[in-house]
């Protein structure tokens, strides 16, 4: 994995995912935000990294099994192969009745300075997951374990996750509102263009609160944008 640069990351911090979307969606990029990914608890920051990926397939008996976990390709692997500040991203195929991590895999991530881990399944040992510290966003709860309903196949290959692809790599930008990913060529034009946007919207906001029309000022048309523009200027 390459490291993310910091100046775009602490931009990226800055950026909410609603805004990123719409950055997207004007590059014609529609499927970015990873559905069933929700915060597992309040969060109050928004944590940025690049995806290290983990996939599962459904359960087959031969391989889902207890003795799987001792394997050398298996979560428990994967794990000490992630790097500090990476987001585990993990495709669960959005199955909701087997935890894909429970608290002590999750400690040992946290252990490791992992950023995050986003799921479109669920975790299980809630509270001790909570009581880890790892921000978790996922699709809820469930108190069994992986291999109730899921095979552990390969970590840093491309996944879906949510019905978004995801590759190794791409950035991964987490908020209140959901998990929103960034492909990793598209990352440095994306930053630019999406804190120009929130610079914008910010400007919009407070001529709303001025009693200011909608028409015309969101979107801005020429004029809204002159105006805009002379007011940067001044500082």
């Amino acid at each position: 994995m390459t490291m993310l640069d910091a100046r775009i990351k602490a931009a990226l911090e800055l950026v909410t995912t609603a805004t990123l979307t719409t950055v997207l969606l004007k590059k014609g990029l529609r499927n970015v935000w990873l559905r069933g990914a929700k915060p597992l608890t309040p969060q109050d920051r928004r944590i940025v990294g690049e995806a290290f990926t983990l996939r599962f397939v459904p359960a087959r008996e031969d391989l889902a099994t207890p003795a799987s976990w001792a394997s050398p390709r298996s979560t428990r692997g994967a794990i000490e192969d992630m790097p500090e500040g990476c987001i585990a991203v993990v495709d669960a195929m959005g199955v909701k009745d087997a935890g894909i991590f429970g608290d002590i895999l999750c400690a040992r991530m946290q252990k490791r300075g992992v950023a995050a881990l986003v799921t479109d399944g669920v975790v299980r040992d809630g509270a001790g997951v909570i009581g880890t510290g790892l921000p978790v966003w996922c699709d809820g709860v469930a108190a069994p374990p992986s291999v109730a309903g899921l095979t552990f196949v390969n970590w840093q290959e491309p996944i879906g996750c949510g019905g978004v692809a995801v590759f190794p790599g791409d950035v991964i930008v987490l908020d209140a509102d959901g998990a929103v990913l960034i492909p990793q060529a598209l990352v440095t034009e994306v930053t630019a263009e999406a804190v120009e946007q929130e610079k914008l919207e910010t400007w919009i906001m407070g001529e709303v609160e001025k009693g200011t029309p909608l028409p015309g000022l969101y979107p801005p048309n020429a004029e809204t944008k002159a105006r805009y523009e002379a007011e940067m200027k001044k500082g």
